[in-house]
Order: C-alpha cells, then sequence, then structure tokens
C-alpha cells in the first residue's frame, strides 16, 4: 500500500470537494482548480476528508494512487493559502520592476527582457532585487518562477543571475595569476 496514497486529506471548513468523471473539482476562498482522477482509483469525501482507494493492484494503479493523492492535495493547499515562490536578483546593474501585467528586467544583456504576467499568477517585485510568484496552481507557479529564472541562471564564479531564495550557488575558483 502506499503510504502517500492512504494518508487521509482533512478538508478545511471553506473547502468543497466534487468528483466528476475523469477529475476532482475543489472549490475554497482563493478560487477552483481541478486535480485528474486516474483509472483504478477512487476518491470519496466522508466526514470532512478526502479519501483515496484502489479498485486492483496493478502496477500502474499502484503507482498513479499516491500521485493522484498529492495532486489532490496541492490543489486543496491552493485553494485555501496558496503557493508562492520567491526568487533573488545579484549582480551589479541587475534590477526587476513591474510595468503594468508585465515584468521588466534589466539583466545584463543589451536589451530589457520583458515577462508577461500569465493568467492565475501574481507577480510582485518588494524591491528592484526580489521577485514573488504566488497563485493557486502549484504546478504553474514553480513553471513561471523556473521561466523567469531561465532567463539568466546563475552563474557559479561570481553568482550573478537570478535564483531561488532557498537556492546555494556552490562557487568555483576562477584562474589563478602568472607565476
Amino acid at each position: 500500500m502506499s503510504r502517500v496514497g492512504k494518508s487521509i486529506i482533512k478538508l478545511p471548513a471553506k473547502v468543497e470537494v466534487k468528483t466528476e468523471n475523469e477529475s476532482l473539482t475543489i472549490k475554497g476562498p482563493l478560487g477552483e482548480l481541478k486535480s485528474p482522477i486516474y483509472e483504478g482509483v477512487v476518491a470519496k469525501v466522508e466526514n470532512g476528508e478526502l479519501v483515496f482507494t484502489r479498485t486492483n493492484e496493478d502496477q500502474k494503479t499502484v503507482a498513479l494512487h499516491g500521485l493522484v493523492r498529492s495532486l489532490a492535495m496541492n490543489s486543496v493547499k491552493g485553494v485555501t493559502t496558496g503557493w508562492e515562490k520567491n526568487l533573488e536578483i545579484t549582480g551589479v546593474g541587475y534590477r526587476a520592476q513591474k510595468r503594468g501585467k508585465d515584468l521588466v528586467m534589466a539583466l545584463g544583456y543589451s536589451h530589457e527582457v520583458v515577462f508577461p504576467e500569465p493568467i492565475g499568477i501574481k507577480i510582485d517585485v518588494a524591491d528592484q532585487l526580489k521577485i514573488k510568484v504566488s497563485g493557486i496552481d502549484r504546478q504553474l507557479v514553480g513553471q513561471v518562477a523556473a521561466d523567469i529564472r531561465s532567463k539568466r541562471p546563475p552563474e557559479p564564479y561570481k553568482g550573478k543571475g537570478i535564483k531561488y531564495s532557498d537556492e546555494y550557488i556552490r562557487r568555483k575558483a576562477g584562474k589563478t595569476g602568472k607565476k
């Protein structure tokens, strides 16, 4: 039995869950999300708890049991508290600012990098060096943060670039002088 799959999701008071053909619709104070249910996995709402069970013990069903439960848990947390990723910019002259719905970054290129804010995501710039990406869909928040980071990933010699706030950059030694 999957340890993740058999654990129960306790639903907060303001969250409603509806099961449809092949998906769960989860409504909460921050919005509504759909979470997939794969063949062989059954979801039931009992006494304010969401329980996932398997109909058979096929290898594919066993593998998907924990995945379905994790996706549903991410959706429940997303519609109640939301998800966020924090990015930091390091480098002389590197900065970010909001211009309307666009994130405009100066990253050492000859031009400004403009990143439009996707639907369902909120991008905040605290000061010119800190970017906060937030939303209710965990996968979308992570993908948008990765896309922003990919505009100038941190380099190992001086550490310049965009990195996650909890990321550690392993630094390399530069060239040694002539002897």
